[in-house]
């Protein structure tokens, strides 16, 4: 009889190190936001704000005047271009390199992987100094433009850019697929578009939402090569009204933090539905 009654499993107990560093991560983000909202629509200075006073005097007029500034549009727009033109340089550039990593020369990945780090090692001025004084005597065109910021861009999105499409390259049957889509005939750009490309969606997403968050939170190279983009547009905005630049920092803060979210939510039950497909 005691050789079959089971011992009950003994209860965890509860990590109090764990929920506690839990805690202190969440207060390490959450405090300054508050900081950022308390400064950004109350009109009470620090040095008399109390427990009375606390819920009192909050207005949206500080971000009402940043809408209203037409340079906040012009900037915006600016960045919302050099955005979408970056993330299609970067995806039309880093795909193809990932994939023919991944199925023809995976000995040389360490090194792909070593290149895409360069941007980490070399300071962003280096970067612009040297660019910009070999372009400004062979092509000064080329820096009167504000496009001439999507190269040094998909070169400071690489870090992100890579490792996400990595990640996604490896947790498909990528020598599967395409062997598969090949033995029916199908080309290699029928297998990219078809087989490929939907099999690494999420990371797709993932990638140009990371080189979105570079560009649009990118100020070095800009103020450098004298761009008005929305970073530099900020720093501007906040010696006269700090008050509106405070409150559009933390809009576009909160903007990406959501934006990021919804993406990690549908990416997690989309794989949740695949693995469920799978053990079916």
């Amino acid at each position: 009889m005691a050789a079959l009654t089971h011992a009950a499993p003994a209860r965890r107990r509860p990590h109090i190190g764990a929920g506690l560093f839990v805690i202190l991560c969440a207060m390490y983000f959450v405090v300054p936001l508050l900081a950022m909202a308390r400064f950004s629509f109350q009109n009470v200075p620090v040095v008399t704000l109390d427990w009375g006073n606390a819920l009192s005097r909050w207005t949206l007029d500080g971000l009402r005047t940043a809408f209203s500034d037409s340079g906040f549009w012009r900037a915006a727009w600016l960045s919302l271009q050099l955005a979408v033109t970056t993330v299609g340089v970067n995806m039309a550039l880093l795909v193809p390199t990932a994939i023919w990593a991944h199925l023809r020369t995976p000995r040389w990945r360490p090194l792909v992987e070593g290149i895409t780090l360069l941007p980490w090692v070399v300071p962003p001025v280096a970067l612009v100094v040297g660019v910009a004084s070999t372009y400004r005597q062979a092509a000064p065109w080329f820096l009167a433009s504000p496009f001439s910021l999507v190269p040094f861009y998909v070169i400071l999105a690489l870090p992100f850019t890579y490792r996400s499409l990595d990640a996604g390259l490896r947790a498909i049957e990528l020598q599967t697929l395409t062997e598969a889509s090949r033995s029916l005939g199908a080309g290699w750009w029928t297998t990219l578009w078809r087989v490929v490309m939907p099999s690494i969606r999420s990371a797709l997403i993932g990638s140009s939402f990371l080189t979105t968050t570079v560009v649009l939170g990118e100020f070095t190279v800009a103020a450098l090569l004298l761009k008005r983009t929305f970073p530099a547009y900020l720093a501007e905005y906040q010696r006269s009204e700090p008050q509106g630049a405070m409150a559009l920092a933390l809009v576009s803060m909160l903007t990406t933090s959501i934006l990021l979210l919804i993406i990690s939510v549908l990416t997690r039950r989309k794989h949740g539905r695949i693995e469920a497909t799978r053990i079916a």
